[in-house]
């Protein structure tokens, strides 16, 4: 898989870069991260990564351990709205076995980055209330709990 230039590597040896490709080595590593986050979730198909790759509103970040596997990933949606631009971090995931070693930090960290170099009013994600240390986890790094109404219409039903 190809990294963007720049990626960055944390104190700890993890780092996170810009996936460029839908390789099998990607693939592979989110066909096994997506299911931890999601056991409703579709499997993601070769074809689907590789439009998530393609998209000029979406990025997708990879994180990898020392070793150089890829142990979370995160997906930042950039888009223009009547009110300026928006970005919203999508799907984080790390793999259960690394959790607590700062990977998902590293992660919206680097999302961040990038949502304020596309010069991003704001940047907004949503994590369901049982996921007690993602939700300490972004409060931790700066964001704050919206009063607000999120709803969904299922068009899959």
């Amino acid at each position: 898989m190809s990294a963007a230039p720049g990626s960055e590597t944390s104190g700890d040896g993890v780092s996170v870069e810009i996936a460029l490709t839908a390789d099998p080595e990607l693939f592979g590593s989110m066909a096994r991260l997506v299911p931890q986050l999601s056991t409703s979730a579709d499997p993601l198909t070769a074809y689907e990564l590789e439009g998530i790759i393609e998209s000029p509103a979406t990025t997708l970040f990879v994180a990898r351990d020392p070793g150089h596997d890829i142990v979370g990933a995160l997906t930042l949606a950039v888009f223009r709205a009547p009110t300026g631009v928006r970005a919203w971090i999508e799907d984080v995931v790390v793999d259960e076995s690394v959790r607590g070693a700062g990977i998902g930090s590293a992660l919206v960290e680097a999302a961040i980055t990038e949502a304020r170099r596309a010069e991003a009013r704001t940047v907004d994600l949503t994590s369901r209330p049982d996921r007690t240390d993602a939700n300490r986890l972004y409060q931790r790094l700066g964001f704050e709990h919206r009063e607000t109404n999120v709803y969904r219409l299922n068009l899959r039903a």
